[in-house]
């Protein structure tokens, strides 16, 4: 989940909330009439506009509040980070009816998530897209494999990770020298006792 809702916030979080959304939050939800140029937009543009007026409207204070952010993170991004969002938001209008309903979910827990998690996941996407192209390939290759373990494996590998996140640096680091001088046996036995719950 962490990697997609990471590519999502910028996929599409963003991108729904671009030029769609400026008359209204540039002027606070105005009257019909007062919404600058719309006389000068081609009639579904017109209608589309009024429609997310309505929407603007009717959100809560929190969710005008989001998207107030989403609308400053738009205007602070490069005209290439906006081609880009633009183009990622006419792929997901592409998607199959399901697939669109899986991206949505993921970005409704995104939108969820209290705000140092979501740059803490951000900065674990940027990292990982600073990585060489076959890390990456590597990393989401392992990523697709935990995917599609079954729910109870998918949970014992949650688990061993939180366990591994809790051992001092000094210890990993320790670990990970000897993992490096181990036999395929050894590795073997290691993982296993590892799985387990035993000591390492």
């Amino acid at each position: 989940m962490k990697l997609r809702v990471v590519a999502l916030w910028t996929w599409l979080g963003l991108a729904a909330v671009g030029p769609w959304f400026v008359p209204a939050y540039a002027a606070d939800a105005p009257a019909d009439a007062d919404i600058q140029g719309l006389d000068r937009l081609a009639p579904e543009d017109r209608a589309a506009a009024r429609r997310q007026l309505q929407r603007w409207n009717e959100m809560s204070p929190d969710e005008r509040a989001r998207v107030r952010r989403n609308y400053d993170r738009w205007r602070a991004m490069s005209p290439e980070e906006r081609r880009s969002a633009r183009e990622s938001f006419r792929r997901f209008g592409t998607l199959p009816p399901d697939e669109r309903a899986r991206v949505l979910h993921d970005l409704e827990r995104w939108n969820e998530l209290p705000e140092d998690r979501r740059e803490e996941l951000r900065g674990a996407y940027r990292r990982f897209q600073n990585l060489p192209p076959e890390r990456r390939q590597r990393v989401l290759e392992r990523f697709h494999r935990f995917q599609s373990l079954p729910p109870e494996k998918r949970e014992r590998v949650i688990r061993n990770w939180r366990r591994w996140q809790s051992l001092p640096p000094e210890q990993r680091r320790e670990l990970r020298e000897r993992w490096r001088t181990m036999t395929p046996e050894q590795r073997r036995d290691a993982r296993q006792r590892w799985r387990r719950g035993e000591a390492p």
